[in-house]
């Protein structure tokens, strides 16, 4: 009997084994999933939690029916993992010998990384990266009057990178539905050089940020968090002044991965970024979040990895050569407030482009644009989520990613900054 061994349960961990289950013999596998957790979480349901647009039980549901049948569920954090003995050791002292082990505890936020931010969570310094978190910011936001509002990064990468930027979108609008909008003044503070990670998506989003009056402090690399003066500082001396702070902390991976010598300084697996195999054992994958690969940390990048993973994984147990190479393809929509949102759809080496999604010119999802029918689109993934992606099923879209739709825009001629926008070559 071999034995396949999954390190967590979350959206990685769950669709890896629903969809490995049944492709691998009861009779010759076994399947055997390790989360400490009662509870799975939909974590992109955090965001609107702040905002009263979900309640708690839109978010949350127990583990073990989001598990196919024939995979045993153990319940126990792990202490570490002996790749050479091929051994999980769990901090309650049982071990779990396997064959093949994959690595999908995700990412967590660490405000203890940054001085000052831990001791100042409470009153004015909130985050919503957790549940509980986002809990007791929904609690803040009922009630609050007004003031300096800062949504702040404090280093990539982060688990939906996107998340900060529609708070600052969704907090805009919830202020100005309460009618105190002018009574806010909101800061967005990243330690990037604008908006977001690339320059065309980076272009949209700081424009929509400023046309909602929202001031982006770029290259902002904070050094410490002081609540009771309610500042927060960064290495090169600026300081910003808040009378509510939204952090995102430090984001990272599990400690067992340290303590096991498999990841690197911020406990991610170092993995090829096509097969999501372990650069130092060939008994061990990192799929999701825990992964160092340099795709987005997102729900639809899990989604899309799981679906190249599985065939290389059956590929690789049976000693053939691994071909389905993942291309860290990405898409998310992004809440822009007032029953609006936007599509993002990127890979390892295209950038967030103009156009429709996933047809051409139908759509029926705009790219880089404002839309309704994004924001439902949003709104309606919440139920594909709990009912077509977690048990494994397969979505009516390609896990690769598609030029099909897309617009790039020209290189920018001598004395412009951009140029007209053409239509992308087909796959």
């Amino acid at each position: 009997m071999r034995r396949l061994v999954v390190l967590g349960a979350g959206t990685a961990g769950t669709m890896v084994v629903n969809k490995l289950r049944p492709r691998l013999a009861r009779d010759e596998w076994s399947v055997t999933v390790v989360e400490p957790s009662a509870e799975h979480f939909y974590q992109p349901g955090f965001l609107f939690l702040p905002f009263g647009s979900l309640r708690a039980r839109d978010v949350v549901r127990p583990v073990r029916p989001t598990l196919t049948s024939g995979v045993e569920l153990v319940r126990a954090a792990v202490d570490r993992v002996d790749p050479d003995a091929r051994v999980v050791h769990l901090e309650d002292g049982r071990t779990l010998a396997y064959d093949y082990l994959v690595i999908a505890t995700g990412t967590s936020p660490r405000p203890d990384e940054t001085p000052g931010m831990r001791e100042g969570l409470g009153d004015t310094v909130h985050e919503f990266f957790t549940y509980h978190g986002a809990m007791a910011l929904a609690a803040r936001l009922a009630d609050w009057p007004g003031g300096r509002l800062v949504v702040h990064v404090t280093e990539m990468p982060i688990k939906c990178p996107v998340a900060p930027l529609e708070f600052a979108f969704l907090a805009d609008a919830f202020f100005t539905d309460r009618q105190i909008r002018d009574k806010v003044e909101i800061t967005y503070a990243t330690p990037l050089p604008g908006a977001f990670t690339k320059p065309v998506a980076s272009a949209a989003l700081g424009s929509m940020l400023e046309d909602r009056g929202v001031h982006v402090e770029p290259d902002f690399v904070v050094e410490q968090v002081d609540a009771e003066a309610g500042t927060l500082s960064a290495f090169d001396g600026r300081e910003l002044g808040f009378d509510l702070l939204v952090t995102i902390p430090v984001n990272m991976g599990a400690d067992f991965v340290a303590r096991s010598g498999l990841g690197d300084e911020l406990n991610y697996v170092p993995v090829d970024k096509h097969t999501l195999l372990s650069t130092a054992y060939d008994t061990i994958f990192a799929i999701g979040d825990a992964s160092d690969a340099p795709a987005s940390k997102a729900g639809s990048v899990a989604h899309f990895a799981v679906e190249s993973f599985v065939p290389n994984f059956l590929a690789h147990v049976a000693g053939r050569p691994m071909t389905h190479g993942f291309d860290g393809h990405a898409n998310c929509f992004i809440e822009s407030g007032h029953g609006k949102g936007l599509l993002i759809d990127f890979s390892y080496d295209v950038e967030p482009l103009p156009g429709t999604y996933p047809l051409p010119r139908v759509g029926p999802f705009r790219l880089l644009r404002e839309s309704r029918v994004n924001h439902w689109g949003k709104l309606a993934f919440r139920h594909l989520y709990w009912h077509a992606l977690l048990p494994g099923r397969r979505l009516p879209v390609s896990a690769h990613m598609s030029m099909v739709g897309k617009q790039r825009p020209e290189a920018p001629t001598p004395g412009t900054t951009t140029g007209p926008v053409v239509p992308a070559g087909m796959d």
